[in-house]
């Protein structure tokens, strides 16, 4: 964060009116976002607010730790945000000897490398959707013990992912929970406003969450009438996304990440990618439908209902998209955007839907046949290392792991690498959302 006005303590100050002056100061701004962005001040964001203590925190350079001050070298600044209140500071002359001085630049003192060095002095603010279980937990559990990112879990069901938070063992401090039902567009417009009510920035946001409905004969519905698997998956987050750019944008963190989890069974240059029913968008005509049997077909490509496929041709979109995404707005904003495919978590609550001979046998037939079998934990390790690896910056990228757990940018089948249909599957989403 540039600090563009500032204002300079006299060195003849006495510790005494130094002490009397800062306490009366920090009084104000006790609550402000500003302050939080110190990595020793816990932010309070289930509240909807934000709130500071100041057992080891800093404010104007100088530490407060159990009533000792100590002052980094070199002048004490205020930044342009505290604009408001320099004139109560000045006013407090009299009585503190302070003499008060503006300047229109920042200090010589502090060049270039120490205003980036304080960009990476707070926590990184992540959200991720389907935090309350299976991978979306994993990697909230990673990033939250791991000391450098506040972890907002944006879920459906607030009960269920503060009891799994808690089973998971993750500090309060390190995690929030906000409502999110992506099945309704309204809640995913509300969920944006929540956030930006909160006054904190916004590093990373990871589309996690979805649907599977393996087994269904018949399509269900979102709250706005579209196919589920299609309208979680890929509309709710495409909206959400589409919404927190802006917020992304504004992030003076070093590194800003746009992730949306894709699969292996949407690719089908891939042997589960050809396993029956394949993912297939067709010419779209679904899509541009209206995805619901009244106006034509629940089905992207306008085809007849079949759960296993929905789920493949939504994360077919979900690659997509994190192209698109890339294409329009990454030279632009500097945002990295990638998907990836974390392995094989056999054991998932995503398979929930599914046969109960499926669930007995599927974990084994992956542990010991193809042993392709990844575990929850290990998932959340790879998904956490897109977030945060910074050797895993590069945008437009799908991230796959091999055996020995190393990264690499994995191959797209040629549907889901397909540049103009990624166009259209952008542009005929922003009209069915009313983006557009």
């Amino acid at each position: 964060m540039a600090l563009q006005t500032s204002s300079f303590l006299s060195p003849a100050l006495s510790i005494h009116k130094l002490v009397r002056s800062l306490l009366l100061i920090s009084s104000a701004f006790i609550s402000s976002p500003f302050l939080c962005s110190s990595p020793n001040i816990r932010p309070g964001l289930t509240q909807g607010k934000v709130n500071c203590g100041l057992n080891d925190s800093a404010f104007l350079g100088v530490h407060f730790s159990d009533h000792r001050i100590k002052s980094n070298s070199g002048p004490l600044l205020i930044s342009r945000k505290f604009s408001s209140t320099l004139a109560s500071v000045q006013r407090l002359n009299v009585l503190t000897g302070i003499r008060a001085q503006t300047t229109a630049t920042t200090s010589p003192a502090i060049n270039r490398s120490t205003l980036e060095a304080k960009k990476t002095l707070r926590k990184g603010n992540v959200v991720i959707t389907g935090a309350s279980s299976g991978l979306g937990l994993a990697t909230a559990k990673v990033l939250a013990e791991n000391g450098k990112w506040h972890v907002i879990m944006a879920c459906r069901d607030f009960l269920k992912a503060e009891k799994a938070a808690k089973s998971a063992g993750m500090a309060k401090e390190n995690y929030s929970i906000m409502h999110l039902d992506l099945a309704s567009l309204n809640s995913v417009r509300q969920f944006v406003k929540n956030f930006r009510q909160l006054g904190v920035p916004l590093d990373t946001l990871v589309c996690n969450a979805a649907v599977y409905f393996p087994t269904a004969s018949e399509p269900t519905y979102t709250a706005d009438g579209f196919e589920m698997s299609v309208g979680v998956n890929h509309l709710g987050h495409f909206l959400l996304a589409r919404e927190l750019l802006e917020d992304m944008k504004q992030s003076d963190y070093p590194s800003q990440r746009l992730i949306i989890v894709g699969s292996i069974t949407g690719n089908t240059n891939t042997l589960a990618g050809n396993i029956p029913p394949k993912a297939n968008l067709g010419d779209l005509r679904g899509l541009a439908g209206g995805l619901n049997e009244t106006t034509g077909s629940s089905m992207i490509d306008g085809g007849k209902f079949d759960g296993a496929k929905a789920y493949k041709d939504s994360k077919v979109c979900n690659m997509l998209v994190m192209q698109e995404f890339h294409r329009r707005y990454h030279e632009e904003t500097g945002i990295t955007f990638s998907s990836l495919y974390p392995g094989c978590i056999a054991t998932t609550g995503l398979f929930r839907e599914h046969i109960g001979l499926f669930r007995t046998l599927f974990p084994p037939f992956q542990k010991y046949i193809t042993k392709g079998y990844v575990s929850e934990e290990e998932a959340g390790n790879r998904l956490a290392q897109v977030v945060s690896d910074p050797s895993l910056t590069k945008s437009g990228v799908y991230w796959s792991w091999n055996k020995n757990s190393a990264s690499f940018e994995n191959e797209l089948s040629q549907e889901a690498s397909d540049a103009e249909k990624a166009k259209k599957v952008w542009d005929m989403t922003e009209k069915l959302l009313g983006l557009a």
